[in-house]
């Protein structure tokens, strides 16, 4: 993604640790996701994504790969509580930072051990959905459930637990199942399992001293609401926020408006005040293209053929984009994502470099959908982007395929298309018509 930062790597001992720093807000904040986690893989998916852009509009935010995890290095043992804090202790002096929040999410004791024992570098503290004591989670209705998930480790099982809000949505699902592969190995995943059940932090709960904010989601259903509950007690002047929904990973649950319940807690315990950023949302035609079967031309090609290749086919893409008054997002696999303020221009363009690709002996398929689309920086996001996508899937090869939006939106412009059926788009609720172009573009591109 367009937003991702850069990973860096500090070296703790032997152990290279990689980090992320995001943002440039007034305060400090080190993110410790769970027991594991890919820093990379996380800007893959756009709620994620949105929720990171969200914290870093009010803080200097730096994430880590816990060692063993992710994109940090491998471990044979997955490391201890000690190893972990030298680790947050590293990447922050790495980092340049010698004093931050803290905030501590899903697993048994990284933030509260690491608070109780240098409050000197602690200025706040957040825990989420964190059980104190590994028999919180491994409760008589999830005896079962872990055994046979590590047995069948990176399908993607663990949705529903963690995150069982987002069942059904083909997308997420996806993206967990890579989540879960990226992130740990089957065996480290066991490891770390079998560590978690065996901690207990109760006896140093009332050795944290800074200000610190417990937030969950009533229905958890890795870690029940009254161990937070136990938790807010048992640590001098906590606060306990608790948050309607079922999920315990922190970044699905419920959205309203352009910020998370939960991040705005967040921002009023680190900043004193919630500033929700003004929407930064515009109606846009967005275009996929997608060259067909380029894996049988590159084979066909070699290597050096097939790239001469995709330069001309990049570069008449470019071109057209620029007549049809396009913006070129990013590039897709060996396709292009562009944005578009009239649907009729999009038509017209797709329709060009459908047309404009087959002298080079390419087919090229190429997706419209038209509606809200939210900017991310130089990137988009929104439903109407991931409609966009499926309607490109769908379409054949040397196919202009749009939506009924788009359709219905370019009446008077020229343009006829044949019906192509009702389709059910993966991951995008309802079910969709969808048409594909018949006729050339034509016109000097002054319709909107």
């Amino acid at each position: 993604m367009l937003s991702q930062p850069i990973t860096r790597y500090a070296k703790s001992g032997d152990a290279s640790i990689a980090y992320q720093v995001s943002g440039e807000g007034d305060c400090d904040l080190v993110l410790v996701e769970g027991p594991a986690s890919h820093l990379d893989l996380e800007w893959e998916n756009p709620l994620t994504e949105r929720a990171l852009l969200r914290i870093a509009s009010f803080a200097r935010t730096i994430r880590f790969d816990r060692r063993g995890t992710g994109v940090s290095d491998p471990v044979v043992d997955p490391p201890t509580l000690e190893q972990q804090m030298d680790d947050l202790r590293a990447v922050m002096e790495d980092a340049g930072v010698e004093r931050a929040a803290l905030w501590s999410g899903s697993d048994v004791g990284m933030g509260a051990m690491f608070a109780a024992t240098y409050p000197k570098h602690v200025s706040e503290l957040i825990l989420w959905g964190v059980p104190i004591r590994g028999a919180d989670f491994l409760t008589p209705e999830l005896a079962d459930f872990f055994p046979e998930a590590l047995e069948h480790y990176g399908e993607g099982r663990f949705i529903e637990l963690y995150a069982p809000s987002q069942v059904g949505n083909g997308d997420f699902e996806d993206w967990w199942a890579r989540y879960e592969r990226g992130s740990l190995s089957p065996g480290m995943a066991r490891k770390i399992l079998e560590l978690q059940l065996e901690t207990d932090i109760s006896g140093i709960l009332d050795a944290i001293r800074v200000p610190t904010l417990v937030l969950h989601r009533t229905g958890d259903k890795v870690v029940p609401i009254d161990v937070a509950r136990e938790l807010a007690s048992r640590i001098p002047n906590a606060r306990l926020v608790e948050l309607p929904g079922t999920d315990n990973y922190p970044w699905t649950g419920d959205w309203t408006g352009d910020c998370e319940p939960m991040i705005d807690e967040v921002e009023e315990f680190l900043t004193g005040e919630r500033r929700k950023p003004e929407p930064n949302r515009v109606l846009s035609t967005v275009l996929f293209t997608d060259i067909a079967g380029s894996t049988e031309h590159a084979a066909r090609l070699g290597d050096e053929r097939w790239r001469d290749l995709l330069q001309r086919h990049d570069e008449l893409v470019r071109a057209e984009l620029e007549r049809w008054r396009g913006k070129e997002v990013k590039t897709v696999g060996d396709g292009f994502l562009a944005t578009f303020d009239g649907p009729a221009r999009a038509v017209r363009c797709a329709e060009a470099i459908v047309r404009g690709v087959e002298a080079e002996g390419l087919e090229v398929r190429a997706g419209l959908h038209t509606g809200e689309c939210e900017r991310i920086g130089d990137d988009v996001g929104g439903i109407a982007v991931h409609i966009g996508a499926r309607v490109v899937d769908v379409a054949s090869a040397g196919e202009v395929l749009v939506s009924s939006t788009v359709k219905e939106l370019v009446v008077g412009s020229g343009l006829s298309f044949g019906e192509r059926g009702t389709h059910e788009l993966r991951g995008v609720p309802g079910e969709w018509r969808l048409f594909a172009l018949e006729n050339g573009a034509s016109g000097n591109g002054a319709s909107a």
